[in-house]
């Protein structure tokens, strides 16, 4: 008896901007609370690439990449972002943040 398995695999692609990459990624995530307007007490907008790349300036990646539950975590209440997500916005911010 052989069984098949389907492994989704998530990868980084090699050519990473914010418009294909990073911005699915915030707006499934994180418009939320950050939209425009904010909710929920967020202080910032994560509605434009502007917003993103400022927010990644001034310590986003540590927010998102630690554990859920801790203070402190983004996004709020959890789930933590997929490794793969949190891996293209670093990948992102290495590559300059291209639009």
């Amino acid at each position: 008896l052989v069984q098949e398995y389907s492994i989704k695999m998530n990868l980084i692609p090699t050519s990473i901007s914010y418009q294909n990459d990073v911005r699915p990624i915030i707006q499934n995530n994180c418009l939320n609370c950050h939209g425009n307007p904010t909710n929920f007490g967020a202080p910032n907008s994560l509605t434009t690439y502007e917003n993103v790349k400022a927010s990644v300036l001034n310590n986003l990646i540590d927010r998102i990449s630690r554990p859920e539950g801790t203070s402190g975590a983004m996004p709020l209440g959890g789930p933590r972002l997929s490794q793969n997500d949190i891996n293209i916005i670093i990948a992102w911010q290495n590559a300059d943040f291209p639009q």
